[in-house]
């Protein structure tokens, strides 16, 4: 059994097949799930996925694409949500200095904080997205020691990954990691201990090869398999057992 770690199926281009593709799930090979927010609706709407279906669970968190807006109320809302029973960690949440036009970076980093201090209160893993700001991202989560966490879709280097495993801190891979200008992803993924990776879709983004540019979902996750498998040298049903304890480990369920 796989087990997608990260997904967005609150996303409206699940709209048309939503509930289908979900109760699905299991029968097709995928049986656990954690769809997470990234500001107080998708929050909201992950929630309500995980208490209609047995195999989903969920994470809630404010994305820092939405850092400019946040109030001290919305850090409450995200308490709330990750108080409750299907709630697994706190997230997506994180840096992003791609675009021009993001929130200031300082406005950023104490969203962050804010989140990585309420994950810590919660004794919650934190799930971590780190666009062009991987300094940034490694010194505030050292700043708080004993944080739990994943870097989804992990595009740093070998040796932030290696100062990361000493923290503690563990990885997720998704469809980018099929992608031919991805040179890190071989390197990095050799290098980590077995104990700390993680297969994710972050669908319906980030589709793998033969399907990019597609509506991914958790079915294309034997695709993300087979590359890292392929880049550890070992079989991918290794690697879909290995990352299905992975995953279950890391998120308490």
């Amino acid at each position: 059994m796989y087990f997608d770690t990260h997904a967005h199926y609150e996303d409206s281009r699940f709209d048309g097949d939503r509930e289908e593709l979900l109760a699905g799930l299991p029968g097709r090979g995928v049986g656990l799930a954690v769809d997470c927010g990234s500001d107080i609706p998708s929050s909201l709407a992950a929630r309500d996925l995980a208490l209609r279906f047995a195999h989903v669970y969920f994470a809630a968190g404010i994305h820092p694409e939405s850092a400019g807006e946040y109030g001290e109320e919305d850090i409450y809302k995200v308490e709330m949500l990750c108080r409750e029973e299907k709630a697994v960690a706190v997230g997506e949440i994180g840096l992003d200095y791609y675009y021009d036009d993001a929130a200031p970076r300082e406005v950023q980093i104490r969203l962050l904080k804010d989140q990585l201090r309420l994950a810590l209160d919660l004794d919650l893993p934190v799930v971590i997205h780190d666009r062009e700001a991987h300094g940034d991202c490694l010194e505030t989560v050292k700043a708080f020691p004993g944080l739990r966490g994943v870097f989804h879709c992990y595009s740093g280097s070998a040796e932030m990954a290696a100062e990361l495993v000493k923290l503690g801190w563990m990885f997720s891979f998704g469809g980018s990691v099929t992608f031919k200008n991805n040179k890190k992803a071989p390197e990095v993924i050799a290098s980590l201990p077995a104990d700390r990776i993680m297969l994710e879709t972050d669908c319906p983004y980030l589709a793998p090869v033969p399907f990019r540019g597609k509506r991914n979902d958790s079915t294309l996750l034997p695709f993300v398999c087979e590359a890292v498998a392929r880049f550890r040298g070992v079989s991918p049903e290794e690697i879909e057992a290995l990352t299905w304890e992975n995953g279950k480990r890391f998120f308490g369920i």
